[in-house]
């Protein structure tokens, strides 16, 4: 049993690694666009805070993912993770649920590749549609929250999926 958190800023690949991967390996896919989508939909644009809808997606996520750690299941946690506070949580959840820890980040740091990509995807409503900052995209890219205690593995979400699939299902898989 694994729990893989996932980093990486928007349209850097995570939900399609995710999805690769749990296709490979069984593991249920807490995404936090989907959670957050669906809070943003029922609750209705503008009556709440955009920030405050993200960490009541937070919430929920970490407890479906503690659910699913506590039946025996395997997680991937698809979410940018940008606070350190993820990864504690993260690291704190395994350990609770004697899960191997696993962070993948999928590092793509060129501008234009992401604005494409974000152009050209299935949009749900709380995804970003462009790259609003050229400095704030390469501070994000640059900063991501990795674990400090464990080891984890970045690839080069710039090439084909194809190429680098396997060296992530033997890095879960170790």
């Amino acid at each position: 049993m694994f729990f893989l958190q996932m980093a990486g800023f928007p349209g850097s690949g995570k939900s399609t690694l995710s999805k690769e991967i749990s296709k490979r390996t069984g593991a249920i896919i807490v995404d936090h666009d989907v959670v957050k989508s669906a809070l943003l939909t029922s609750i209705g644009d503008n009556r709440i805070d955009n920030r405050a809808v993200g960490a009541i997606s937070y919430t929920i996520e970490w407890a479906l993912i503690d659910s699913h750690l506590s039946t025996g299941h395997s997680v991937i946690l698809d979410s940018p993770c940008f606070y350190p506070e993820m990864v504690e949580k993260g690291v704190k959840l395994s350990e609770k649920h004697k899960a191997k820890y696993k962070y993948v980040e999928c590092y793509l740091n060129d501008i234009n590749v992401v604005q494409q990509r974000l152009k050209n995807r299935e949009r749900v409503k709380s995804q970003i549609q462009q790259v609003e900052s050229e400095a704030a995209f390469f501070h994000w890219v640059e900063n991501s929250k990795r674990p400090d205690t464990h080891e984890y593995l970045v690839i080069d979400s710039r090439k084909p999926l194809d190429s680098y699939i396997n060296d992530v299902i033997t890095y879960i898989h170790t």
